[in-house]
């Protein structure tokens, strides 16, 4: 069988690390199995906030990958402050009190680079697959954004030459928590907007990673949108509990507008109250951690129970799900935040550990915790719910005894969401 051909277009793109790159890394692995042979495009020189050298050993051997050189604002920026650079570049804003430069550098970022710093790869981009298109015969063009500027891309292609075009958004737009933080002015909001409509209205279809942003983008296209979350893979999964301490564990960055203070308080409290607790009790934060949540976590004299550790690679992050008793699912407690459905949480659910979620007021990712029976969800205020499930939680580990058994979850496996990929969006 004669497969099709679907270009896919990827600002991330391994050595890079971190969950964006994982979604069309392991689409790519198994999209030949289901008729179609991807293609990649990515940058040449890509400006990566973290890298995992060890996933480029998961790219399928007779996979055709492009490349095309980009220029970055951020290697200019990076000559004034690295550190901050840095910091801005992995999302880590530093919400309560930015420095002068800080609020410099964003609002360079907002307004000056719109629809974000990867501009520039845009115009030289189509002009180099507008070839490729014809020498790889490609029956279709898919995006993939954040960043979003590659979205322009496939619009262009598809002005141009007709083919079919897919925009995948694995995070919404213009109604990103990060977009208040840019300081934008009127002109900019309006730019965005406008890009963002351009692109809604102009794609084939449009993928979502939650039911909340096909909602919103409902009220800006009427072009068909389709929700394909992210999903796990099989990985070194035991069911039974591990062995060790009581140890709360998050895996990823932990942005300042994360910090769950009633989490805090409530362990805290039961320090207090159980010296058993205290003696067991252990918090491993794994990834970039802003200095406002260990300045918290300090404030609740929770730091003689603290472990920080750096990025890890992908491998290891799946190892420290396991051997963790809670992992700790967080997101900003906001309105325009309840769509977003961490990637992680698909791997947390096969870890077979309990997954403590807190998060806003219908937060997706903790209506599925709740569906999958894979853990429990709270408010940030809930401190007395997050007190008693942690307590209950503590008493079954003690008892070597805490453990989940999720219901449903075969369906986000990495190759069932490729199917429905296919079948349901690809070639309709």
């Amino acid at each position: 069988m004669e497969l099709k051909k679907a270009l896919i277009v990827s600002y991330y793109w391994p050595p890079a690390g971190g969950p964006g790159v994982q979604r069309w890394l392991y689409f790519s692995r198994y999209l030949k199995e289901f008729g179609v042979q991807p293609v990649i495009y990515t940058p040449e020189n890509p400006h990566y906030p973290i890298l995992d050298p060890a996933l480029e050993l998961l790219i399928p051997d007779d996979l055709p990958v492009y490349r095309k050189k980009i220029w970055e604002p951020y290697h200019l920026a990076s000559w004034i402050s690295p550190a901050k650079t840095r910091r801005i570049s992995s999302g880590i804003i530093n919400r309560e009190q930015p420095s002068a430069l800080e609020r410099l550098l964003l609002w360079i970022r907002g307004n000056l680079f719109i629809p974000d710093a990867r501009k520039f790869w845009v115009r030289p981009s189509v002009t180099f697959l507008a070839g490729i298109l014809k020498r790889e015969g490609i029956d279709m063009v898919i995006t993939t954004g954040p960043p979003h500027s590659l979205h322009l891309i496939g619009m262009s292609l598809r002005e141009q030459t007709g083919v079919r075009w897919i925009a995948d958004f694995r995070d919404p737009w213009t109604s990103i928590g990060y977009h208040k933080a840019l300081h934008l002015s009127k002109r900019a909001q309006m730019k965005h907007k406008a890009l963002e409509h351009q692109v809604l209205s102009r794609a084939d279809a449009i993928i979502t990673t939650s039911e909340r942003t096909r909602k919103e983008f409902q009220g800006i296209t009427s072009r068909p949108i389709h929700v394909i979350t992210n999903g796990y893979v099989e990985g070194p999964f035991k069911k039974d509990q591990p062995e060790g301490k009581f140890r709360l564990a998050h895996i990823g960055s932990l942005l300042s507008g994360r910090n769950p203070v009633s989490l805090w308080k409530a362990l805290s409290t039961l320090r207090q109250e159980y010296p058993e607790f205290a003696r067991d009790l252990e918090i491993d934060l794994t990834g970039v951690v802003s200095e406002e949540v260990l300045d918290s976590i300090e404030e609740h004299g929770l730091e003689t129970c603290l472990r920080v550790t750096p990025y890890v690679p992908h491998a290891r992050a799946l190892e420290l799900q396991q051997k963790a008793q809670v992992l700790l699912l967080l997101e900003i407690d906001a309105p325009e935040t309840t769509g977003i459905i961490p990637g992680k949480l698909f791997e947390y659910m096969a870890a077979s550990r309990p997954v403590l979620a807190i998060g806003p007021v219908g937060w997706e990712a903790g209506q599925l915790v709740v569906e999958t029976q894979c853990g429990a969800a709270f408010r940030y205020r809930d401190e007395e719910g997050i007190r008693t499930t942690l307590l209950d939680w503590y008493r079954k580990y003690r008892e070597g005894v805490l453990e989940v058994k999720g219901k449903g979850i075969g369906a986000y496996h990495r190759k069932a969401l490729t199917e429905r990929l296919v079948k349901e969006i690809l070639w309709v």
